[in-house]
């Protein structure tokens, strides 16, 4: 059997060659989610005989580019709207690896973001030659059901004997994670030296999994960019959010099974109404379900449900820009200040504006915003699982893209193809501008990323000391032209986060 041809469980499949890697693309690692099994938990993949052609990405999951985060994912460099076939039967993964020779190397799995409604494994941008090629490393990228294939929680309607499950997105990842364990082997990886890495919604997943039963054993190091499952929807959202489906198809709760009839094309329709009525990725994010998942995966990491899992956490100096530049631009929302401080809502805002060395209201909401939803959640990861003797990394990044005027700064995803060594994708080259520094940092990031996965140990030679994140110094790499360690970064707004939660815990 030639190094292109390789057995997995299931049946033969052939990849082909790419310059000194071998390259696998669209294996199915379960059944077609179609049908009777749509919001049903992923079955195993049948079996084929002879051998199966695996040159090509299979569709991606079904995905309304309306929903948002275009900038991400669903809009190419030159504006065109993204024309890639998506399908339902999408559940495939790719491999990346310096060869299927038995030497159990180490293994990245990724799970790709989008606001758990866009986005694919086929994104130039997550090409793993250069892990693979450059640092010896098997990688491994996968799609997932997104939207309300992925995210609709339909059990509770159902009833008892519901076949219905929540978190059909998430268990698709926790699916393809054990057909690595069973196959990877076989392409040159080792089952028992797994990293999950993943960004934005990817990591969420992954803040999720590190509190699953159901994922435990499967991954032995995880690396969460830009998200952290900070603040999920339990039972009764999921629920609500059900019913409203339902109503906008006209299906009465005792004709659920109606919906394995519903056309694709009618679901993406509505999908976009969900989530302008449900708060976006409110609409459509992994729900704790006590089921799949018992309680909020931050309270079961703080249990010690990954006390064994080495992590590397980190957020973007300015996430929120990205989101403030899809919507006109940087505002302060009061109400929504309100909300979350109530009547600290100005002093909070004060705080944030005087930190900023342009003392910006505006800028400073962005920092709020991001702090709210990537940077305190990712925290919190981390104390969790310092609290456990679990080995934690913390970085931050801070490189400025000069694209589109310099309006990004350190924006959300800006750190992908530093990571990945992909700066030449259309996607990353109109993120990333034209700045002489990019490739340095890069080289720099794409190594420590790969010690990591090797390792459990992100520091390199190249970079300066890298100590271990603890509660009391809080040691974080910032990644910068001048990549350096600092102590507690914005800690005076940490311990105010803190202190508003604990003060928002005490009230519940």
């Amino acid at each position: 059997m030639s190094n292109l041809t390789v057995e997995t469980r299931y049946g033969k499949v052939k990849g082909y060659q790419q310059s000194l890697i071998s390259v696998w693309k669209g294996i199915p690692f379960a059944q077609p989610p179609t049908g009777e099994l749509r919001f049903r938990a992923p079955q195993p993949s049948e079996s084929w005989t002879g051998v199966r052609d695996a040159t090509m990405f299979s569709p991606m999951a079904p995905q309304a580019p309306e929903m948002g985060a275009s900038m991400v994912g669903a809009i190419g460099a030159d504006g065109a709207v993204d024309q890639r076939p998506m399908s339902e039967d999408c559940l495939y993964l790719n491999i990346w690896s310096p060869g299927a020779d038995q030497q159990k190397r180490p293994v990245m799995v990724y799970i790709h973001g989008g606001a758990f409604t866009l986005g694919s494994a086929s994104d130039p941008w997550y090409d793993g030659t250069s892990f693979a090629a450059n640092h010896n490393i098997v990688v491994v990228s996968l799609n997932y059901r997104l939207g309300i294939l992925g995210f609709v929680s339909l059990k509770d309607l159902a009833g008892a004997e519901a076949i219905y499950t929540a978190n059909c997105g998430l268990l698709d990842q926790i699916a393809a994670l054990q057909w690595v364990r069973e196959n990877i082997e076989a392409f040159g990886g080792d089952p028992d030296k797994v990293t999950v890495m993943g960004e934005s919604a990817g990591a969420m997943s992954i803040g999720a999994l590190l509190g699953m039963p159901a994922a435990q054993g499967l991954f032995q190091r995880a690396v969460l960019q830009s998200g952290a499952a900070g603040n999920l929807p339990g039972r009764s959202h999921a629920t609500r959010v059900a019913q409203e489906l339902l109503a906008k198809l006209g299906i009465e709760v005792s004709r659920l099974a109606a919906l394995a009839d519903v056309p694709l094309e009618t679901l993406l329709e509505v999908q976009p109404e969900l989530g302008r009525e449900f708060g976006g990725v409110q609409a459509f994010s992994p729900v704790i379900d006590g089921d799949t998942l018992p309680q909020h995966p931050l309270a079961m990491i703080a249990q010690g449900s990954a006390a064994n899992v080495a992590i590397l956490v980190g957020t973007n100096r300015d996430e929120w820009r990205l989101f403030a530049m899809m919507s006109g631009g940087p505002k302060v929302e009061e109400e929504l200040l309100k909300q979350i401080f109530g009547d600290e809502a100005k002093a909070v805002l004060a705080t944030y504006t005087e930190a900023r060395a342009d003392k910006s209201p505006e800028l400073a909401w962005i920092d709020i915003m991001s702090d709210l939803v990537f940077r305190m959640p990712s925290i919190q990861l981390a104390e969790g699982q310092v609290q456990q003797g679990a080995r934690v990394w913390m970085y931050r990044f801070d490189w400025e893209s000069p694209a589109f005027g310099g309006i990004l700064g350190a924006a959300h995803a800006m750190d992908i193809p530093f990571v990945w060594n992909t700066l030449d994708s259309p996607l990353s080259r109109m993120f990333t501008g034209d700045s002489p520094t990019r490739q340095s940092l890069a080289d720099l990031m794409h190594t420590s990323w790969a010690a990591f996965i090797h390792s459990g140990n992100p520091a390199i030679a190249s970079l300066p000391a890298w100590p271990p994140y603890d509660l009391d110094r809080r040691a974080t790499m910032i990644f910068s032209d001048a990549p350096h360690v600092v102590d507690d970064p914005q800690g005076q707004v940490r311990a105010l986060w803190t202190r508003v939660l604990q003060e928002r815990e005490r009230r519940a």
